[in-house]
């Protein structure tokens, strides 16, 4: 499991700077506006889509073939996408705390974002965006595999879509039942995102392992 995941890692290092670069091109531009929470959001949903490139990598160097010969089960294969995308979504939260933090401090000096921009406690937004990252990045995974890498890339959109859309009638069904959707409220399903983050990732990992287990190659 460790070599899958350290063969993902140094696969995805050969695009480390043009992703450095456009991090760092989206806190000049979108700081301003949405402050250091909103960048560290940007910087986990950016990461958590290399997810996607893993498996062009794969494509192209017809690497799932040749790992079936060996001795890892294709439950392992998958698992090991879970964990990188986990571990992408890491580096993008830390990542945007960082250069957030200091994106931050250089624009209010220079009077560019107001001090009480966003309520929400940094703390807070690193767990909520690596939560919901790792939701949308899990629904790219088996999409790909179900796909491809080509296609993959394209139905990445459906990976933000569809939780967008769970959110959405969940908040009609609520609405329908008389539940006003309140700060506490809110406040309580932002804590509880990590829970139903894992389990979300859960499902759509068994669902990936059934995908991958009809697949032939």
């Amino acid at each position: 499991m460790k070599s899958l995941v350290l063969k993902d890692l140094y696969n995805i290092s050969h695009n480390s700077k043009s992703m450095l670069f456009i991090l760092l091109f989206f806190a000049v531009v979108f700081l301003p506006s949405s402050g250091i929470q909103g960048y560290v959001y940007t910087c986990a949903l950016l990461c958590s889509m290399m997810i996607v490139t893993t498996f062009s990598f794969d494509e192209r160097s017809n690497w799932t073939p040749y790992a079936l010969v060996m001795p890892v089960s294709r439950n392992d294969l998958v698992a090991s996408k879970y964990i990188v995308l986990f571990l992408f979504s890491s580096i993008g939260v830390l990542f945007g705390l960082i250069f957030g933090t200091i994106g931050g401090f250089i624009h209010r000096t220079m009077g560019i974002v107001p001090e009480t921009l966003s309520e929400m406690p940094l703390s807070m937004a690193a767990l909520t965006a690596l939560a919901f990252s790792t939701v949308f990045g899990s629904i790219s995974i088996p999409l790909t595999l179900k796909f491809g890498a080509e296609k993959g890339r394209i139905l990445v959109f459906a990976s933000v879509f569809i939780p967008v859309a769970i959110c959405y009638i969940a908040y009609r069904l609520l609405a329908a039942l008389g539940i006003t959707m309140t700060d506490s409220l809110l406040a309580a399903l932002l804590y509880a995102s990590p829970a139903i983050a894992l389990i979300w990732n859960y499902l759509m990992f068994k669902i990936s392992c059934s995908i991958f287990s009809k697949k032939e190659f």
